[in-house]
């Protein structure tokens, strides 16, 4: 299964990417498909998505410089879709680097270089979505092996970085303890201003998300239940999610 998913990794990157240079070069107005907005994660420094679709050159510079694989280009969208950059946190979240490499190397301004750092990264907000299924709040272990897809997911890389060897070995020990990966995984430099473990009614804890989120995914990526109780909701704000709903 690593194979398959690096094998689709590397057409995508090559592959695709000269044929949506050449489509490019005869303009977009060749397309029959009107820019549409998706929900997809994108990258730290999107742009306003119908925007980001009309401004991403599908180069997969990006991509190419994400220190921990985050990054892939999509395969099949509608219209302008196929071929941008996005983030499944499911598989990788986004380790908000310092210096947001992947802005860096964006040349048409669908990552807006105006995000310099971490705390200008605003991708969406974490929720969690299935309070059920959060083994913190039931005080229930962390179970063995909770890791391995991490340890599949970097071993399908041909060029795993330091960063991605460091956060492996951070992943280690927290099998049999009570779960608080969410909140320890939170890459800001401030991660209590994003998420904190606060105690639950039912005597657990549950993972609480402040403004700070940026939307990452990182939490998303490291939930040890088979369907991530806590999820990121694409270009949604805090103000959004946690204060204007009624």
């Amino acid at each position: 299964m690593a194979k398959v998913k690096t094998d689709r990794r590397d057409f995508v990157k090559y592959s695709t990417l000269g044929i949506f240079a050449a489509v490019l070069g005869g303009g977009i107005a060749l397309s029959p498909y009107p820019l549409r907005a998706e929900t997809r994660l994108r990258p730290p420094g999107a742009v306003d998505e119908k925007e980001f679709l009309g401004l991403c050159i599908k180069c997969g510079q990006c991509l190419q410089v994400c220190p921990y694989h985050s990054i892939e280009l999509a395969d099949f969208a509608t219209g302008h879709g196929i071929g941008t950059p996005y983030i499944d946190a499911t598989v990788r979240g986004c380790y908000a680097c310092t210096a947001v490499p992947c802005v860096l190397a964006c040349p048409s301004g669908a990552l807006d270089h105006a995000c310099e750092k971490p705390e200008d990264i605003h991708m969406g907000i974490a929720v969690l979505e299935f309070p059920d299924t959060c083994i913190a709040m039931s005080n229930t272990p962390v179970p063995k092996g909770y890791n391995d897809r991490m340890y599949a997911f970097t071993g399908a890389q041909r060029n795993v970085t330091e960063l991605e060897t460091q956060l492996l070995d951070k992943m280690e020990g927290y099998e049999g303890k009570q779960c608080t990966l969410c909140a320890d995984v939170c890459p800001i430099p401030n991660p209590l201003s994003a998420i904190a473990m606060v105690p639950d009614a039912n005597g657990g804890n549950r993972p609480e998300i402040y403004d700070g989120c940026i939307g990452c995914g990182a939490c998303e990526e490291v939930c040890p239940t088979s369907i991530p109780s806590i999820v990121v909701k694409p270009r949604v704000s805090y103000e959004e999610q946690y204060e204007n709903r009624v």
